[in-house]
């Protein structure tokens, strides 16, 4: 089979049904029996590394509740939550489809070319900028030509990597540092214009010859260099996603990118695409996607200011996969109401991770996720390096006590465990 009908045929599978268990996890119905599930579950592969005793505590945290134990309720199953750039994956998907949708002059011209509609958040000198840039002689709803304007591309992309203009000016302000990110939901806000179909086969095409790419493999866009290249689907993440659903886990991605992009590509992981939770454009009445997006909790209607990002990302999963469609959605909800089982990298996922009861994260250096991980309460964290290309030790550790941790407002400032106690500075061990 070539590789490109394979992704032809992933990208088909991606409006199947939703699978709740594994692939040998149900009896075949009959014509007069309804489909029961069975519970059989996987080991964790012995082939596939692991650090120190992750891959026994590991199994042993998902069978407490998995199907085989007392207690369990087929119509109730446990969750487990996933976040996907740099944790299911190996680099990110986002920035994948950014860079797609720059290189292959995909982005559309704004209305009245005012790029302060694209997003809440920005800057007049970062849309001065890009007006410059981008110019005002493309028609608005049609592509500008990034693949062949650098100044346009460079704009865009000096806007996205490092929330600046070329100038060295801001390019967003005024957000909440705990339910939004600009630049992450700049990605969704690009995609303006196509409907979700398009920019599900976009995705596809962005992401299948990173699939394949050398590892360290990066491109030029416009005259920015060093962009990542290259993506991969952690083998024992995959496996440990497959555990999960053969002991009858009901198996989420939470993400910080946009539904659409994450959705195209999570049965790749082996996670059905109803079972993504990411930034969710609204449409317009002709189905094509615009710069709004779904709100949650306290945020329900148009005013773009949380996506599913830290606090965000407890809201989304309390709204989506435990049904709270109330403001309320953004609060913790009740230790018998949440997942079980959590896994991370980022200070992104620090909320929806610490609501688990088990959790397990990969070490990408971020402070305030290994404050967490490291302080390791109730002994319920277990910490991976990463499994291709881990970091190195961070040097002189963590300033968990005085600075690690960040408040809505962006300041930098002490983390608290549970009780509010402050987390004493931790070193990097597990690398």
């Amino acid at each position: 089979m070539t590789r490109s009908l394979w992704f032809a045929m992933l990208f088909a599978a991606g409006c199947g049904d939703n699978i709740q268990l594994g692939p040998d996890a149900f009896v075949p119905p009959t014509p007069d029996a309804p489909l029961q599930p069975v519970c059989q579950p996987a080991a964790l592969r012995t082939d596939l590394a692991w650090f120190g005793n992750n891959r026994a505590d590991l199994t042993s945290w998902i069978d407490s509740k998995g199907c085989a134990s007392a207690g369990y309720v087929t119509t109730k199953q446990p969750v487990a939550l996933f976040d996907w750039d740099n944790t299911l994956s190996k680099n990110d998907f986002g920035d994948a489809i950014t860079f797609y949708l720059i290189a292959n002059g995909k982005v559309l011209q704004p209305p009245s070319q005012d790029w302060k509609q694209t997003s809440k958040f920005m800057t007049d000198a970062a849309a001065t900028a890009l007006m410059a840039a981008c110019g005002t002689t493309v028609a608005v709803g049609q592509p500008l030509p990034t693949n062949t304007n650098a100044a346009c591309a460079d704009e865009m992309l000096e806007i996205y990597v490092n929330s600046t203009t070329r100038g060295g000016l801001g390019a967003f302000a005024a957000w909440d540092y705990r339910s939004m990110e600009p630049t992450y939901a700049w990605t969704a806000q690009l995609m303006a214009g196509y409907t979700h179909a398009e920019m599900q086969a976009m995705m596809v095409q962005a992401v299948t010859s990173q699939l394949t790419a050398a590892e360290g493999a990066t491109q030029t866009i416009g005259t920015h260099t060093g962009l990542n290249a290259w993506l991969r689907i952690y083998d024992q993440q995959k496996d440990l996603v497959h555990a999960l659903q053969t002991r009858g886990y009901d198996v989420w991605i939470i993400t910080a990118s946009p539904q659409d992009a994450i959705a195209a590509v999570s049965q790749m992981a082996g996670i059905a695409p109803d079972h993504v939770i990411g930034i969710r454009s609204l449409t317009d009445g002709a189905g094509k996607l615009t710069y709004d997006f779904e709100g949650c909790g306290p945020i329900a209607d148009r005013a773009n200011t949380m996506i599913s990002y830290i606090n965000g990302k407890r809201c989304w999963v309390n709204k989506i996969v435990f049904g709270d469609t109330s403001a309320n959605a953004i609060n913790r909800r009740p230790v018998d109401q949440r997942a079980v089982f959590a896994a991370a990298d980022s200070d992104t996922d620090a909320d929806f991770v610490r609501d688990a009861k088990y959790k397990l994260v990969l070490n990408r250096n971020k402070t305030e996720l290994m404050c967490y991980a490291y302080f390791n309460e109730q002994g319920s964290w277990r910490i991976n390096p990463m499994f291709i290309a881990p970091k190195a030790a961070l040097a002189g550790g963590y300033p968990c006590s005085t600075s690690a941790c960040k408040a809505s407002t962006g300041a930098s400032g002490p983390c608290r465990d549970e009780a509010g106690a402050v987390i004493p500075d931790q070193m990097d061990s597990v690398h």
